[in-house]
């Protein structure tokens, strides 16, 4: 679905949309296996730069939920992740604030998105958004034991005969430090 300014000109426009899952298209290692619903408000604000410079800023608020599922950070498992987020944008025409001076920029300015062309598009925002939503380290479990770094194996599933993890031989001179430091930190 895509908001046009035009359309944005003469009045804000509601939404409430059901996106099937693989109706957006994400990462590899992600996909939507429930249905995306998200509802809410797009409106246009218009910021008067002077007298004859008006930018047209997409306002979008709204609403969505979703299950996805992404790969376990430790054994790479699907993982279903539920979403239910809700957002507050501000896009503004790509190239609106480009000018040649340097200065700093205000911490709302750190909040605007871009748009190109003559709208935005709905799949983009929420796309972004569930991106955000989703945490940075997915688990299956608390406790999982990951993969076998000699075979590859899942250890949840599958434990392996491999030997432990040898050590590297660039960490040994750190290796011989370790008695001295502990007899440092038990003195006085």
């Amino acid at each position: 679905m895509k908001f046009l300014v035009a359309d944005l000109e003469r009045q804000a426009i509601d939404f409430d949309e059901s996106l099937a899952p693989a109706s957006i298209d994400f990462v590899d290692d992600m996909r939507q296996v429930g249905v995306l619903h998200t509802a809410g408000r797009v409106d246009l604000l218009k910021e008067h730069r002077g007298t004859h410079e008006i930018v047209e800023d997409i306002r979008i608020r709204g609403t969505l939920d979703t299950r996805m599922e992404v790969a376990c950070a430790r054994c790479l498992e699907p993982v279903s992740q539920p979403i239910d987020a809700s957002f507050d944008l501000i896009f503004r025409p790509a190239g609106a604030d480009l000018d040649n001076s340097d200065r700093a920029i205000s911490t709302s300015e750190t909040e605007i998105g871009y748009y190109e062309g003559d709208g935005l598009l709905l799949e983009d925002v929420l796309r972004e958004q569930i991106l955000l939503a989703l945490p940075a380290k997915n688990l299956c479990r608390e406790d999982c034991k990951g993969l076998c770094p000699e075979c590859g194996r899942n250890r949840n599933t599958d434990p392996c005969d491999c030997a432990a993890a040898s050590t590297n031989p660039r960490w040994n001179q750190l290796k011989a430090l370790q008695p001295q430091l502990v007899r440092s930190q038990d003195k006085p």
